[in-house]
């Protein structure tokens, strides 16, 4: 049997190789599953899937007729599958539940350090051998009060390294961690976060409850110089209310791992054609933001622990068994 793996990375492409090798061949594509590349998969019984396939019930029905019988997804979220659909069309599907929360908190903090310091604007000026120092004036990290929205592995481990930085800690989220509460962290809620936060990350999932989280109210209560981090779900964000608060001078960085939009964008070389999205263009004009291309799960551990996962996932549905990850089941 072959599967048909969609969205993979050149440098994930020879893991999810060898994760398969002897038991299954795997042809491995570049672009997203979506309703006009769906006839693709016709023929292949299991189809893995990126964070940005759209799958709704559309494309399900398409995977469906063409002989999809489970779509294994190499991501946490999965708030692009529609799940009811999935099951009316008699399709499997099943996620990565967890892989290595180091990799996202370790880059959240890397894009809060990045912009506080101003270090891409100091490595683009030395590029060209300018050597000044005007502008580039960031401020300690100990000291700050950190605010963490969402206290789960991710969450928890932002916060660990915010206490190694000597940061007071401020916690939201629906149920209190033990770990953070050991760690001093005072669980508030999300306005009183908000106002008083010289840092806040998000590492919340993406639910209609936590859609635009940060809209233009909650962006009006933070400091003028706080830094805001997004390395969860680009939904969680209004970004032209972001904008709009940039526009009017506050925020005093803002780093982002993820857009609301950016499916069809992130992962794809756009550096000739350019990009039609106003507010990202927007956003990438002002020097305090930073912009990655959803990258903060990249490194070789978890990539790795999410192949394992998604090659358990295979074996358990050709096996006729569910395990954790099983999201819609036989």
């Amino acid at each position: 049997m072959e599967i048909l793996a969609f969205e993979v990375q050149s440098d994930e492409q020879p893991l999810l190789e060898r994760a398969l090798a002897g038991r299954c061949a795997v042809r491995c594509l570049e672009m997203f599953l979506d309703e006009d590349t769906a006839p693709l998969a016709a023929g292949h019984e299991v189809v893995s899937t990126g964070v940005n396939a759209r799958l709704d019930a559309t494309v399900l029905r398409r995977l469906a007729d063409g002989g999809t019988r489970m779509i294994a997804q190499r991501s946490t979220g999965y708030n692009n599958i529609d799940l009811a659909a999935a099951r009316e069309a008699g399709i499997t599907v099943a996620r990565v539940a967890h892989y290595s929360p180091y990799a996202v908190a370790e880059y959240a903090w890397a894009l809060a350090l990045a912009v506080n310091r101003r270090t891409v604007r100091a490595a683009n000026r030395s590029r060209e051998f300018d050597f000044r120092l005007t502008g580039l004036m960031g401020r300690d990290i100990h000291g700050m009060t950190v605010g963490v929205v969402g206290t789960g592995q991710i969450g928890t481990v932002f916060a660990r390294i915010a206490q190694g930085f000597g940061c007071e800690l401020l916690g939201r989220d629906v149920v209190e961690n033990p770990e953070c509460l050991a760690m001093g962290m005072r669980y508030v809620e999300l306005d009183r976060l908000l106002a008083e936060a010289d840092l806040i990350s998000l590492h919340v999932p993406l639910l209609p409850e936590t859609y635009h989280l940060i809209d233009a109210r909650a962006l009006a209560l933070m400091k003028d110089d706080a830094i805001l981090v997004n390395t969860s779900r680009g939904g969680l964000l209004d970004a032209q209310a972001l904008v709009d608060a940039l526009r009017a001078g506050r925020l005093d960085g803002v780093g982002l791992d993820v857009y609301e939009e950016e499916a069809g964008l992130f992962y794809v070389d756009r550096s000739v054609g350019g990009i039609t999205d106003d507010t990202l263009a927007r956003l990438m004009t002002f020097p305090q933001v930073l912009i990655s291309s959803h990258q903060g799960y990249f490194t070789r551990t978890a990539v790795g622990q999410i192949v394992d996962a998604t090659v358990r996932n295979i074996d358990d549905y050709l096996a006729g068994r569910v395990n954790e990850n099983t999201l819609v089941s036989p």
